[in-house]
């Protein structure tokens, strides 16, 4: 299955089988789904992980980094802030699946993740879609 999913992104960029985090969810248990956020209380701390599919840094956000992943229900947004990008900036940048934990920020039901850590999720070569960036 793993080859199906690699095959069909790098011919398609997408795939017609099963998202690449539904393959790796199993190793995941701590992790919410992004479908599950709407249920995270405003200020605990949770993980989330996906394929990178966008990272922007605007200019009028004073050097905060935006950060969408997708997993198998949806996407999740993460925020960090300028001094982590700095810390975490190769990562942040090369990776095409994280994981990324942090506090939930859930305001009139737009929710981010203001992140404190990020890690490369190790994802056995699977390839994800493209992500659409800022560099």
């Amino acid at each position: 299955m793993p080859e199906r999913v690699r095959a069909d992104y790098e011919t398609m960029n997408l795939t017609t089988g099963p998202h690449p985090m539904k393959l790796l969810r199993e190793n995941l248990p701590n992790v919410w789904r992004a479908t599950d956020l709407v249920h995270a209380r405003h200020g605990a701390t949770v993980q989330i992980a996906g394929n990178v599919i966008c990272r922007q840094r605007p200019g009028t956000a004073k050097g905060f980094v935006f950060i969408s992943l997708e997993d198998e229900t949806g996407v999740a947004n993460a925020i960090v802030d300028p001094n982590l990008f700095e810390r975490f900036r190769l990562l942040i940048t090369e990776e095409a699946f994280l994981i990324i934990e942090g506090e939930v920020q859930n305001s009139d039901g737009v929710i981010l993740i203001k992140t404190r850590d990020i890690k490369p999720l190790p994802h056995d070569e699977l390839v994800g879609a493209d992500s659409h960036d800022f560099h």
